[in-house]
């Protein structure tokens, strides 16, 4: 950018507030030179060092969003998507990106998270479901164009989660949107991870002697960890690849006279229960269960799970949770919120145009379980004549030793949403991949993930682009991800043709 230009997007900045532009207004915009450091009040933002224009808007009344347009722009736009139930702005990525120079933009997506009930507003629903980061996309090209006097040359899209979803609905609905989006934990089938996540809950509530506690899933873990572990060529407490993990749950039932360290016969059963596949009244399976290893949240339904089908469904503030049907109220929500799914594979419009795609997904997630990401790049690999031309512009990353997004005992620092960054580099960093990508041809064939203490890496581990998997070359610091290679898995291979629940 040239030093007249800089100086003009500087002074335009105040200029914007009050702007409209059809249904978006512009309520604030001024400009933050941090002196030395600048932090917006919440939790996740880091501080921020780079001058910028902070703009706040709009859009139809009820859709909220922010923009942070730095001084010193790299040409490019990166939308930061919101997980959970949203109703709050992703200052996290926004303040670890924009000193990197991209115009970042984030969407409260329709609603304040102080709103109670908001689920029971249609508007809010739709906008929650797709239309607000949409929307949000349009205005912030505008908005841009505005300030630093040109569109951005590229767009890019993170999200992690209720954000990684938002990825693949832009990617799916609004394939102009986005030039590359990087989605993390998306749960394409989001709906149905919610009926399997309230169904269990209440489950266990309904039997207390069988509520299996964190310590119980805990017990599990470490087992079946114990087990598998060594399955990739190097013992390390991590499972490389949990499906091909062989793990005999019966061997923690508690022997006479055990009380520590063992399940009793009432929790086997309901950990049996949990793990398999979720069955309908009928009987029949609706999903494919939990992978070896994997641990659910204990307690009762969360407050969210509940607000789904009291307010998003049944619009009945007083629902009895204890009434819950599969069936029936998976698909009470797949008609009231139809697109709160995103699992349709129906994506050449943006692969032709030439976007890119990274999924990456914990295999150890415990909220948004592995396999319907998988379920879901099988079928979307179907519907493009197989994985190889699929990779062409879509690649999954699975995370081994992974949580939800980042934690666990595996490596979980490469750049994903709510991760350190590496700036400029796409092997450490996704984001940069991505970019790559789309401005340089240049596939990913691996990523570097960093596992930190404090700021220091404790150890390094080598992603693969599914279904290959890293495997120990025999030799080598077991700690540095330079000691793996990507190699074919059998058994990941055959994943990508059995049946899945996911893909329309």
């Amino acid at each position: 950018m040239s030093l007249l230009l800089l100086l003009a997007s500087a002074g335009a900045c105040p200029a914007l507030a009050g702007a409209r532009d059809g249904n978006v207004v512009i309520t604030s915009a001024q400009r933050v030179v941090p002196a030395p450091t600048w932090k917006v009040d919440d939790a996740r933002s880091q501080p921020v060092t780079v001058p910028f224009c902070r703009v706040q808007g709009r859009i139809e009344g009820n859709i909220g969003f922010e923009a942070w347009l730095p001084d010193k722009w790299n040409g490019r736009m990166l939308g930061a998507g919101v997980g959970g139930d949203a109703g709050v702005f992703n200052f996290g990525d926004m303040s670890r990106r924009i000193g990197e120079g991209f115009a970042t933009v984030t969407t409260d997506n329709g609603h304040k998270v102080s709103e109670a009930r908001w689920m029971a507003n249609a508007k809010a629903r739709v906008d929650y479901e797709h239309r607000a980061v949409h929307l949000t996309a349009v205005a912030a090209k505008g908005l841009i164009a505005d300030l630093y006097g040109k569109a951005p040359d590229r767009s890019y899209f993170t999200g992690c989660s209720g954000g990684g979803r938002q990825a693949l609905k832009e990617m799916q609905n609004y394939p102009g949107d986005y030039d590359g989006v990087l989605a993390g934990a998306p749960g394409p089938y989001m709906p149905l991870q919610s009926v399997r996540m309230m169904y269990f809950s209440l489950l266990q509530k309904q039997q207390p002697h069988a509520a299996l506690s964190d310590a119980d899933w805990s017990l599990y873990e470490a087992r079946a960890t114990a087990a598998c572990d060594a399955g990739d060529g190097v013992a390390d407490g991590i499972i490389g690849t949990p499906m091909s993990c062989r793990f005999r749950t019966a061997s923690l039932l508690c022997k006479p006279g055990q009380t520590q360290d063992c399940l009793t016969a009432p929790k086997l059963a309901m950990l049996d229960t949990i793990i398999a596949p979720m069955k309908d009244e009928r009987g029949l399976a609706m999903d494919s269960g939990l992978l070896p290893g994997v641990r659910t949240r204990p307690g009762p339904p969360s407050p969210l799970l509940r607000a789904m089908w009291a307010d998003g469904v049944y619009n009945d503030p007083k629902w009895d949770e204890n009434r819950f049907q599969r069936s029936a109220d998976l698909a009470a929500a797949n008609r009231i919120m139809p697109e709160l799914r995103t699992d349709k594979v129906a994506i050449a419009p943006f692969l032709k145009r030439g976007g890119k795609a990274i999924l990456y997904q914990g295999w150890a997630d415990p909220s948004t379980n592995a396999g319907p990401t998988i379920d879901y790049v099988a079928a979307a690999a179907r519907k493009q004549g197989g994985m190889t031309r699929l990779s062409q512009g879509l690649r999954l990353f699975m995370v081994p030793g992974m949580y939800h997004c980042s934690r666990g005992p595996g490596a979980d620092q490469f750049g994903g949403s709510g991760q350190q960054p590496w700036p400029g580099d796409p092997q450490r960093d996704a984001l940069w991949a991505l970019i790559h990508w789309v401005e340089k041809g240049r596939a990913p064939e691996t990523l570097v993930a960093t596992k930190l203490e404090g700021t220091a890496a404790r150890f390094t581990r080598t992603l693969c682009p599914y279904p290959l998997a890293a495997r120990y070359r025999g030799k080598g610091n077991t700690n540095a991800a330079a000691s793996y290679v990507c190699a074919p898995d059998p058994v990941l291979t055959r994943s990508l043709s059995r049946p899945t629940l996911v893909g329309s």
